[in-house]
């Protein structure tokens, strides 16, 4: 089986995981501070890393981002409570494998370890598919986002998908690829975020033999594996200048040059990139090149957070309960009415891929048809209720939240029955446009 490190300061728990693992045949390297951990992820061969968020000398997010920064394949599960979940979705988009809750449930911790285990490496080649697993959705913001999609697919543009951690831009991605003239291509998808400086440039252009220490056999990099396809750099902005700078010119010239050699490659691939953060804040820090940026950004498609998606997360919520049921062999059919609130009731700050999370466990917790509250984290459960009972109390003494609220409302009512003209938006609502772009920023509304 598999070599696992387990970096957890709680020795009981600790004991119990390691237990756990051995009669699941793994073996199970210790370590109770995040030094000791960070050593022996170095100087082991481990197969997969059980990460604590909470150590005494280190929290797991720096230790996480270490750890990728030296062996990006390697998978890490964080183990977090509830309360740490907003920092647990920052460390999914510094590389983490995925999240666990505590406390753990052997058949879920069981089943992230297999899909870690048998996950594909960073670097993904697909053919396209009929189903990639997109759903439109009803809600203006997803209906705009289709057309976005459809209009610029049949294109060779390339194109900057910015939106929160978890909103699915690589779905999207794949569905601009199955819409295109490449769809019979390979669709292949880069994790700029999981490699580290010296890997990048090697993964993306590929290199000789002999190139730098450790090169022992020439690498066929991304591009030439996309060629007649669609190449897609997730978290684009965590690429070095140095490797921005080769980026730009394969871009421009359509020529590559793996590292080591002195041949010009030539490259035939559409370049789809995807980020969190908003580069040109990375521009004005010096991180990221301008000429690059307005390179990349021949079109710009906003992916909306959940929150904004209105009636859209009914059809998410059923198109995660069929997945789960397929993948997990259970049988559920429906939900309690309570759970139906709670899930309305929350903000979702880890978006689609934290809603997907919860209802795969909830999923396989259940035996019977109906999905009920005991299913759920109990951590998840009072962090809604006390969200909205703290939401109900402020609004109802804030003046000015009930105001926005009632401008919001008037705002998003008024472009639906104007199909989103944003000018004649502007009329009815006698304010300029300059107020209204302003205005629709400053609520989230797409």
């Amino acid at each position: 089986m598999s070599a696992i490190l387990v970096v957890e300061d709680d020795r009981t728990f600790a004991r119990i995981l390691e237990g756990f693992l051995g009669k699941l045949g793994h073996t199970v390297l210790k370590a109770d501070t995040g030094e000791e951990g960070y050593r022996l992820f170095l100087n082991s061969t481990c197969n997969l890393v059980l990460l604590d968020f909470r150590l005494p000398d280190a929290t797991g997010y720096e230790l996480l981002v270490k750890m990728k920064s030296e062996k990006p394949d390697v998978p890490v599960i964080l183990m977090t409570s509830f309360s740490d979940i907003r920092t647990a979705v920052k460390a999914i988009k510094a590389g983490a494998f995925e999240y666990v809750t505590k406390p753990v449930n052997p058949d879920e911790l069981q089943l992230l370890i297999r899909q870690a285990l048998e996950k594909r490496p960073q670097t993904v080649a697909t053919k396209s598919s009929s189903d990639q697993n997109f759903i439109r959705g009803n809600s203006p913001v997803s209906v705009q986002l289709y057309e976005y999609i459809s209009v610029v697919a049949p294109t060779d543009l390339t194109v900057v998908l910015e939106g929160e951690s978890g909103t699915g831009k690589e779905y999207v991605a794949r569905t601009i690829h199955q819409l295109s003239r490449r769809k019979d291509g390979s669709f292949v998808a880069v994790d700029c975020g999981a490699l580290s400086k010296e890997l990048a440039g090697s993964e993306l252009f590929g290199h000789v033999k002999g190139a730098f220490t450790g090169a022992v056999s020439t690498k066929i990099g991304q591009f030439e594996a996309a060629k007649g396809g669609t190449l897609f750099l997730d978290e684009v902005g965590n690429l070095s200048y140095e490797v921005q700078v080769k980026l730009l010119r394969a871009i421009q010239e359509r020529i590559i040059q793996p590292l080591g050699s002195t041949r010009d490659v030539k490259t035939d691939v559409r370049i789809l990139t995807a980020t969190n953060e908003n580069l040109t804040d990375q521009i004005q820090n010096g991180n990221f090149r301008e000429d690059l940026y307005y390179r990349l950004n021949e079109f710009k498609i906003q992916v909306p957070p959940l929150r904004t998606r209105g009636e859209d997360i009914d059809l998410f919520i059923e198109f995660f309960r069929e997945e789960a049921n397929r993948e997990l062999s259970r049988t559920a059919e429906t939900f309690a009415p309570a759970v139906l609130e709670l899930f309305h009731n929350y903000d979702w700050p880890g978006n689609l891929r934290e809603l997907r999370n919860i209802i795969r466990r909830a999923v396989l917790l259940t035996r019977e048809t109906e999905i009920k509250m005991d299913v759920l984290p109990q951590d998840f459960v009072i962090a809604v209720r006390t969200s909205k009972l703290e939401s109900s109390l402020h609004d109802k003494h804030d003046l000015k939240a009930l105001q926005e609220r009632q401008e919001r409302e008037l705002i998003v009512r008024t472009l639906e029955e104007v199909r989103y003209n944003k000018a004649k938006a502007a009329r009815l609502l006698n304010i300029d446009r300059k107020t209204l772009y302003l205005k629709m920023e400053k609520y989230g509304i797409q």
